[in-house]
């Protein structure tokens, strides 16, 4: 290559030649180095300083925000009134909804530049259901899942059901574990007042079948949104609904209890220090997309389908595992984060103060004035630092233990926390003993539930989808999944691959009422 060529032009020559690349991800890859190119947002140096130490990250949203992170449209409000914009009358039928619902994925923005909401789908289709028979429905929304995959291939991509039971909800739960797709992820909210027990366990068999849905805590999210006024997205994260996030910025634990000298300056000194730095950034990042971008103009917001009002930072947290353990040999002290009680509380502890200082500390933008805070789910760089509260992979203990370790962080993550056990091949034969463990862990307060089964070729990474079958031939092949590439990253990087599978039976699993 032209050694005269400025670094940024090689880049893009890089991209534009990349034989794995499709047009559509060359065009991606390109967009994004366009906006790295731009410079930094005027950031205080102590600020600058915590992300080139590795305690905060900006999670690569770009220089200069011009769309939120993630955004949540309200559907059944757009297939109900039509929209001006796109020139749409509101609509009649299923096969008019379903259209409808193509149509605008394509107008939703996100980080990532695919939809990561596309609705609670049985609440926003049943209105339109009308006479249609079982295996009619069956056939529209096997296409429409078809379509979804094909044409907006990213595993971030997110659908939600439940928690009553109802045609569509079963439909898609069917449908999902035919096709075993990356996309579109699923979220199953379950509530124990609503969800009868046979729809759950439709919904945990099919974990065993394609390691899908998350089963999520309705009662929870409602508690902190309001009844159907959130949305689980991207990987796991909950977020307003007509709202989402405006940005995300992260704080790596490990990197942070570096600078502490014992586990009680840590918390006392450390963390709020850093706290207010990322409350400082999220701040600068959120008040250039409100005032400068003009994103709050466009159709989403002017016909009703999102309000500025319902967009919060996320304050996201990782690294939790790594923090305690140093914490615990500064202190020390003996114990290990995941298999002893004296680590597990100091665990607890931790998201109880983190929760604490999110909630002391109002933001310019946000949900009722504050952020939200998050146990965030990594990324493919990531190197020695496991996801948000979770156990390191490969020392994980039995999924009971797992669950009873990290239950009493899953209440102070209002923004989504996931904890994904990897069960062994032989749940499948015994589906019941994923059906108990699922109850039982929602019954001691997980937030959400999350199991990938050893056997599948569909897995979780950090919450998004990828099929191994994918990440074998990806370096030679490419994929056409947008999201292959992190995926692939991922399993080089941060050793998602050596998941420990542990047997679940019917006699181990925790006592639920």
């Amino acid at each position: 290559m032209n050694n005269n060529l400025s670094e940024l032009q090689q880049r893009f020559y890089q991209i534009i030649n990349n034989p794995t690349l499709s047009p559509k991800q060359k065009n991606q890859f390109l967009a994004l180095e366009a906006e790295a190119s731009l410079p930094y947002l005027s950031i205080e140096d102590d600020i600058a300083q915590a992300m080139k130490d590795g305690v905060i990250c900006d999670m690569f949203e770009g220089h200069a925000p011009f769309k939120p992170r993630y955004v949540l449209p309200d559907y059944a409000k757009f297939l109900s009134q039509g929209s001006e914009y796109l020139e749409l009358t509101p609509a009649e039928n299923l096969d008019d909804a379903l259209n409808m619902l193509n149509i605008i994925y394509h107008h939703v923005p996100s980080v990532t530049n695919i939809p990561v909401y596309v609705g609670q789908l049985d609440d926003v289709l049943m209105p339109y259901v009308g006479s249609l028979s079982d295996e009619d429905i069956y056939q529209k929304i096997k296409r429409f899942w078809i379509m979804l995959d094909r044409t907006l291939p990213d595993a971030f991509m997110h659908a939600n059901i439940g928690p009553a039971d109802n045609i569509i909800c079963r439909t898609i739960l069917r449908v999902d574990a035919e096709l075993k797709q990356i996309a579109p992820n699923l979220t199953f909210m379950y509530d124990p007042a609503v969800t009868p027990d046979d729809l759950l366990r439709h919904a945990t068999r099919n974990i065993c079948e394609c390691s899908k849905p998350h089963i999520a805590n309705y009662p929870m999210h409602a508690g902190a949104y309001g009844d159907k006024r959130f949305g689980i997205v991207s990987c796991y994260n909950s977020l307003p609904l007509a709202g989402g996030s405006n940005t995300l910025v992260r704080m790596n634990l490990k990197e942070a209890a570096s600078k502490a000298e014992s586990a009680e300056d840590f918390i006392n000194t450390t963390l709020p220090t850093y706290s207010k730095l990322m409350v400082e950034l999220m701040d600068v990042r959120s008040t250039y997309l409100h005032e400068s971008s003009n994103f709050f103009t466009n159709f989403l917001a002017t016909e009703g389908l999102i309000e500025e009002s319902r967009f919060a930072p996320m304050f996201g947290i990782y690294g939790m595992a790594e923090a305690v353990n140093a914490l615990l040999e500064k202190d020390g002290k003996q114990g290990k984060y995941g298999h002893d009680i004296s680590a597990n509380e100091l665990g607890h502890a931790i998201s109880e103060k983190l929760a604490a200082l999110v909630d002391e500390n109002p933001v310019k933008y946000g949900y009722n004035g504050k952020a939200l805070l998050h146990a965030q789910g990594g990324i493919s760089l990531d190197m020695d630092a496991t996801p948000g509260v979770r156990i390191p992979y490969g020392t994980e203990p039995d999924p009971v233990t797992y669950v009873h370790a990290t239950a009493g962080h899953h209440k102070h993550y209002t923004s989504g926390i996931s904890d994904i056990l990897t069960i062994d091949e032989t749940v499948k034969s015994n589906p019941e003993a994923m059906y108990n463990l699922c109850k039982g862990a929602i019954n001691l307060g997980y937030r959400e539930f999350t199991a990938n089964v050893a056997s599948n070729d569909l897995v979780r990474v950090t919450g998004y989808m990828i099929k191994l079958s994918d990440i074998a031939k990806f370096d030679d092949e490419g994929s056409r999944k947008n999201t292959t590439w992190l995926g692939a990253e991922a399993s080089k990087n941060t050793g998602i691959l050596n998941r420990a599978p542990r047997v679940v039976s019917f006699e181990s699993t925790p006592v639920y009422k």
